[in-house]
């Protein structure tokens, strides 16, 4: 078998991560030697793999579907945002510079295209199958010119593309046809079918509907899956913050010991790798939301400020929103708080950016004695050392290089010399992400928070979070199965988009001296 696949969406969001994750768990579990690949990535949750390169969580995850190791092939190009116009440009896993959306658009994003079909050739000759995710709609008429990721991408390797619409926000016969119809004619050629992301009730009231948009497309849905509970796969482009207290969806199980623990996450803007959070929220009794107001600190038995690609701005979002004399109340009473990546930096004494927002010198909220000098090189890393007597390991995404002045390590070596973070009474800082993940490390973290908040809480003993991560993966590998027409699905792979797919009017006009 040799071949692939390119899973677009009507809109972002759509579903297309989670489904292109569930593909390659389906393909791996048939013996199916695939790959993920995600030509252009914008998101804040990103990933260290163990070559040092910084790709997209979404794709990190997917090659965990894929039971493959990630690398930089897998995502050639990711955009972290700095705000609503510029983002840095990470190429092959290293940082080359912050961009403006018109000065990337303007040119850079085209002269990447070698290097993103350059990784897909490589992966395909390594691969049986590559199954490829688009970013946000393929519809996109005013991008299409320098589109590298969508149907620029399925032009370049005649791959075909299945489009996923989310019934769960209505209007999803609409969107699979004004996507189709908004596409020139040679991309059109390639849109093989759709996939219905997200339904809850009878499929059978919606089998009329597939009919006519079959009739009308000339063009099959090749699955409907259903809506599914409890899924805390890694997100790509953000927690919609806006929901505020959203709660994180957590293991449906009772609390080991007589209470539950709290946890308070901060929804600092550009809030990056909030997904470090995920395994607290695995953990039964405990329970996860992320706040944006002092008053909801009140009866959190843990605040965590999460990692953020804009400190500074955080540090002044902490600020004017009174979280900051929250965080100071709560330290001076020996209440628990921690601090993740920009998180850990915005506890210390101060920052001096001349870097991510070149304010220089800013006052820090003075919780932890730790100074922090921003550096222009990035430190990408997967460390491991040991933290409160248990093994832990996790990787490291950061510009900030800290000077520790004071307090206990955090993390630690297997002689006892500190590796990583601070710690003074309840405020513990790191930069590490993913360390929650380590399972014996977790657990005692959460048994002094519990100590330090006076709750009868009892971390459970048998919590295996990788165990948890691999049975979601297993579910989403499950719902492609179940409900999806596989066998149609792996013509598409082996073979192709079909010949002859009709054209459906007013479609976009070619695009001038392009080439995909």
């Amino acid at each position: 078998m040799s071949g692939g696949l390119l899973v677009a969406g009507t809109t972002s969001d759509a579903g297309k991560s989670v489904v292109t994750a569930g593909i390659c768990r389906w393909l791996v579990r048939r013996g199916v030697k695939v790959a993920p690949f995600k030509a252009q990535n914008m998101s804040l949750n990103s990933f260290v793999t163990r070559e040092g390169a910084e790709i997209g969580r979404a794709q990190a995850m997917q090659a965990q579907a894929a039971r493959v190791e990630p690398t930089a092939l897998m995502n050639p190009v990711l955009l972290k945002p700095g705000g609503d116009r510029s983002s840095q440009v990470v190429l092959m896993g290293k940082p080359v510079g912050e961009m403006s959306a018109r000065g990337y658009h303007g040119g850079r994003q085209e002269a990447l295209f070698s290097t993103v079909v350059d990784c897909l050739e490589q992966l395909r000759s390594t691969y049986d199958a590559v199954i490829c995710e688009g970013a946000g709609s393929p519809a996109e008429i005013n991008l299409r010119r320098t589109d590298i990721v969508n149907m620029g991408v399925a032009r370049a390797a005649r791959f075909p593309v299945v489009v996923v619409g989310d019934i769960d926000r209505g209007g999803v016969f609409a969107s699979f046809f004004g996507t189709t119809a908004l596409l020139a004619a040679e991309d059109q050629s390639l849109v093989a079918g759709y996939l219905v992301n997200k339904f809850r009730g009878d499929v059978s009231l919606l089998e009329p509907g597939l009919e006519m948009l079959r009739d009308l497309t000339g063009r099959p849905t090749y699955g409907v899956l259903p809506f599914a509970h409890g899924l805390g796969i890694d997100e790509e482009d953000g927690l919609r913050v806006s929901l505020r207290g959203t709660v994180r969806e957590s293991a449906v199980a009772p609390p080991h010991g007589e209470d539950v623990l709290r946890v308070a996450v901060c929804a600092v803007p550009l809030m990056s790798n909030f997904t470090d959070v995920d395994a607290l929220a695995a953990e039964p009794g405990v329970v996860v939301r992320f706040v944006d107001r002092a008053e909801e600190l009140s009866d959190a038995d843990l605040v965590v400020v999460p990692g953020t690609r804009g400190t500074v701005k955080a540090l002044a979002w902490l600020r004017e929103r009174g979280l900051a004399d929250a965080l100071a109340r709560r330290a001076a009473e020996g209440r628990p708080v921690l601090g993740i990546c920009g998180g850990y930096q915005v506890l210390g004494e101060h920052i001096e950016d001349e870097v991510e927002s070149r304010a220089g010198r800013v006052e820090g909220l003075g919780l932890l004695p730790v100074r922090i000098r921003f550096d222009r090189e990035k430190t990408l890393a997967r460390p491991v050392g040991e933290a409160l007597g248990a093994p832990v390991e996790g990787y490291e995404i950061h510009h900030g290089v800290a000077d520790v002045l004071g307090g206990e390590a955090f993390v630690s070596d297997d002689r006892g010399h500190g590796l990583d973070g601070c710690r003074v009474g309840a405020v513990w800082g790191t930069h590490w992400h993913g360390a929650l993940e380590s399972d014996a490390f977790r657990r005692r973290f959460l048994a002094e928070v519990a100590r330090a908040a006076g709750r009868r809480f009892v971390p459970a003993p048998d919590t295996a979070f990788a165990a948890l991560r691999e049975e979601q993966l297993d579910r989403l590998g499950d719902l492609v199965e179940e409900h999806a027409d596989t066998d149609a699905l792996l013509r598409l792979i082996e073979s192709g988009a079909p010949r002859g797919l009709p054209f459906i009017a007013p479609g976009a006009p070619a695009v001038p001296g392009s080439r995909r």
